[in-house]
């Protein structure tokens, strides 16, 4: 079992920046890399970013590639989620999940957080 808890969302004007963290306890050594997504009222949950634990390797949708920077801190079981120059379309419920792959695949990802809420107004 791997544990996961988000923090760190908000109200945010269009512009602005906010920063997500993950918490992971349990058997994370089963947590090969940590991804997060997101799901919008009456959309499907979506891709965001993903990274191995050791920052080796990440992955971006092509939506937030340049704004978001996921980055990893071992020593802490932590993963952030740096999010600049928001848009009203980020708005959503942001989730952080572990994979025992490096993938992007929503369906390879067991272990779920409860979702932090993140708004950006216009």
């Amino acid at each position: 079992q791997v544990h996961l808890v988000e923090s760190g969302g908000g109200l945010v004007q269009a512009g602005g920046s906010l920063r997500l963290s993950c918490v992971a306890s349990g058997r994370t050594s089963s947590a090969y890399t940590m991804g997060w997504f997101r799901q919008a009222p009456g959309k499907d949950r979506e891709f965001v970013a993903a990274t191995t634990w050791s920052g080796a390797y990440s992955i971006y949708a092509d939506s937030v590639k340049g704004r978001f920077t996921i980055a990893s801190d071992n020593a802490q079981n932590t993963v952030y989620l740096q999010m600049t120059s928001l848009k009203p379309e980020d708005t959503a419920v942001y989730y952080c999940a572990s994979s025992p792959r490096y993938t992007r695949v929503i369906g390879q990802y067991g272990y779920w957080g409860q979702g932090t809420q993140v708004t950006v107004s216009s």
